[in-house]
């Protein structure tokens, strides 16, 4: 698609939420200094928010009986709204659809698998003006960037609904709905909320970004949150068949990429996603293409198997050849993992989250 590499999404403007929130540091603590509440106590409230699931009631709790009104009338708890949750049948897999204020819906999806270790993929864009011919995403446009608070408020949705099991969540992965690299700001603002101590603890190792490849955003990500995960979706290593899969790719070539790469890698853990698609990116010059392209860099590879939806006119590799591309670059000595898709059945899979805006019926009987 002609432009595509043009879309200045950074620089929209943010949708106005009706009322300060609960991830708003500044309101916060106006309301703090305002109901003479000390420091300590705040930290105690915020503890009960993000570190142990509970909902604002259970957290006011914390305050003095008469605090606990001018935060009551003055925060919002909750950004998103459920529309609706869907769980998979094979796997537990579930996908939730938020509403937006503005009447958008985003999908996040959780994934528990067998290890126990609770995963959420979260939104950092409601659609995606990239437009990859493997992602459903792409088929709805792009409408706007998510704020902090929205992207925030996935994470702490999942903690809520799977506090009743017994889990958390322990990580974070920003591959859902959007590039994350083009809405920069809200996305490093919450990669640092979400790692902080004072807010949601978890480990950096635990918190990972995807890309198709912007490299200017790469390049910022590994030098301001270096303890962090970085995850490129290289889905080629040939040029050509990486343009046709990816418009992003005639902007950022895989020289450019290259040299970013060699440069992340002294920074913290970078992970290389690869689909395998029939006859398109699996054929033996695509892995000999791949294993010149990481040379020795100290990478880790993910390749992932292609998860149909309608509208796409792709096939992915078969599962019987998918081991037979990772058995051959295990023997070129690369660190690779075949990963086995979660929430096919419920298209809540890699490439298969799609929505459209939410039609409300404002005709009046």
């Amino acid at each position: 698609m002609e432009g595509v590499d043009e879309v200045d999404t950074e620089n929209l403007p943010r949708v106005a939420l009706p009322m300060a929130t609960i991830y708003d540091e500044e309101a916060v603590e106006v309301l703090r200094k305002q109901a003479a509440v000390q420091p300590h106590t705040l930290k105690r409230f915020r503890n009960v928010l993000f570190k142990q699931a509970a909902g604002l009631e259970e957290a006011l709790e914390i305050l003095p009986v008469e605090q606990q009104a001018g935060f009551r009338e003055g925060l919002q708890a909750e950004v998103l709204t459920l529309h609706e949750a869907r769980v998979s049948e094979i796997d537990g897999a579930e996908k939730l659809i938020f509403r937006t204020v503005d009447d958008h819906l985003i999908e996040t999806v959780i994934l528990k698998p067998e290890s126990g270790r609770t995963a959420v993929c979260i939104s950092s864009q409601v659609g995606c003006a990239c437009y990859c011919s493997f992602c459903a995403t792409g088929l709805m446009g792009f409408s706007r960037n998510l704020s902090v608070a929205e992207i925030l408020d996935q994470v702490r949705w999942v903690n809520r609904r799977i506090k009743t099991e017994g889990r958390s969540v322990r990580n974070v992965v920003f591959m859902g709905m959007g590039e994350p690299l083009l809405n920069q700001a809200a996305v490093f603002e919450a990669v640092e909320r979400l790692v902080d101590p004072a807010w949601f603890n978890l480990s950096g190792s635990h918190v990972t970004v995807s890309t198709v490849g912007i490299a200017p955003g790469m390049r910022a990500f590994t030098e301001r949150l270096p303890t962090c995960r970085l995850a490129l979706s290289l889905h080629s290593a040939r040029q050509s068949v990486r343009e046709r899969i990816i418009p992003q790719a005639r902007k950022y070539p895989l020289s450019v990429l290259k040299e970013v790469l060699e440069k992340a890698e002294t920074r913290g853990t970078v992970m290389i996603e690869y689909i395998l698609l029939k006859d398109l990116t699996d054929r033996p010059e695509d892995l000999t293409a791949l294993v010149d392209f990481l040379g020795d860099l100290p990478v880790h590879l993910n390749l992932i198997p292609f998860n149909s939806f309608i509208g796409s006119n792709l096939e992915g590799t078969s599962y019987a050849n998918c081991t037979i591309f990772c058995n051959k670059l295990k023997n070129k000595g690369l660190k690779v993992t075949l990963r086995h898709s979660l929430g096919v059945d419920i298209m809540a899979a890699c490439g298969q989250l799609v929505q459209h805006k939410l039609k409300i019926d404002k005709n009046i009987d």
